[in-house]
């Protein structure tokens, strides 16, 4: 006789089913979350506060920290949709009288998605971290620049929280603008300026918008006693803000929140811990729900399944902000919530194979 097949046919089917709808219901969850956020940031590029050279960067490098976020719900959807639909097309009968159980599609599912969870760890402890910094990283860098961001010909552009108005009536292939306004208010007085020609440059000491041939007009509105200067050239110094980075600690690498003794930091290295391992969590959870509702169709198990993943979400956070207030240990927040869903899984496995089952297996791994 030959020796018996690791890798069998009917894994090859789940394995397959399984790829092909995680790879959809990942992509649509991403596109959905993905885009709020993007028209977030659009309203910010139209705000003048991000450059619009930076916006596919950051939709990038938004939609990497999105996809390892999302990769436990959407492996746990996926396992309720394949297998739901196994039992509504009575798959799962045919498995069961070929001598297939629980163990045989809790193989099936492990091969699959235990190389994602360690995919799934990589990105939640290492990519996804950078991928912040670098969100972080440019926003400082539009921060720094954008005083002069937005300006668009034909159109008044508001910087400095109203502060500096600017307007150009046309803006030559050469970056030459034509027929300048600006005003800019600061605590002392008012000053409109209007020229023929600007340009925007970048000097050893700061950047530059240099006028010519225009007039300045300086003092305060309403009062009489203001200023009136021709001149054929004048710079304007755009200040730029200087203030350090800061990283958020969602953005912090993982050696510096290991090596911390924040509270804030431990807290979040347990939420990146908990991505793979609820993304483990919920696989196992999702084999035996997939049967609760057999004749509810491929969706039949959804709302019960939403309803876990909704609160196990919930518990987690409220975990985590007793962490950080010192209501419960660190080591209590860590477990509480993960063993709570591994106890339901149990319960979940027990409702679907029996408690006798579940005996003989367990004497037969003990005393064989």
């Amino acid at each position: 006789m030959g020796s018996k097949k690791w890798f069998t046919v009917l894994d090859k089917l789940i394995v397959y089913e399984l790829f092909k709808t995680l790879t959809s219901v990942l992509l649509v969850l991403v596109v959905i979350i993905v885009s709020r956020s993007f028209i977030r940031i659009l309203d910010q590029a139209i705000a003048g506060v991000v450059s619009n050279d930076s916006l596919l960067s950051i939709l990038g490098f938004k939609t990497i920290v999105t996809t390892a976020e999302l990769f436990p719900p959407a492996l746990f959807m996926t396992v309720l949709m394949v297998f739901g639909r196994m039992y509504r097309d009575q798959e799962m009968s045919a498995i069961s009288s070929a001598g297939g159980g629980v163990i045989t599609l809790y193989k099936s599912v492990l091969i699959i998605v235990l190389p994602i969870i360690m995919m799934v760890a990589g990105l939640s402890f290492y990519l996804a971290p950078w991928a912040e910094s670098q969100v972080d990283l440019i926003m400082k860098q539009s921060e720094e620049s954008a005083d002069i961001r937005g300006i668009t010909a034909g159109k008044f552009s508001q910087y400095r929280h109203g502060n500096l108005v600017f307007y150009v009536e046309k803006i030559s292939d050469e970056g030459i603008l034509h027929n300048v306004f600006l005003q800019n208010k600061d605590k002392n007085s008012t000053g409109v300026i209007t020229a023929q020609t600007a340009t925007i440059e970048d000097l050893s000491d700061g950047r530059y918008i240099i006028f010519s041939k225009g007039e300045q007009v300086k003092g305060h509105p309403g009062a009489l006693d203001y200023a009136i200067e021709k001149f054929d050239e004048y710079a304007v110094r755009v200040d730029s803000k200087t203030a350090a980075l800061k990283f958020n600690r969602h953005a912090l690498p993982v050696n510096t929140l290991v090596s911390s003794d924040a509270i804030s930091n431990k807290t979040e290295l347990l939420r990146r811990l908990s991505i793979p391992l609820g993304a483990l969590l919920l696989c196992i959870i999702g084999v035996p729900l997939a049967q609760i509702s057999p004749r509810g169709g491929v969706y039949g198990n959804m709302f019960m399944g939403f309803l876990i993943y909704f609160s196990y979400g919930n518990l987690l956070r409220v975990s985590y902000t007793w962490v950080e207030n010192n209501v419960m240990p660190i080591w209590i927040g860590a477990s509480m919530v993960n063993l709570i869903l591994l106890v339901l899984g149990v319960v979940l496995l027990i409702r679907l194979t029996g408690w006798e089952w579940m005996i003989l297996n367990l004497k037969s791994k003990v005393f064989k």
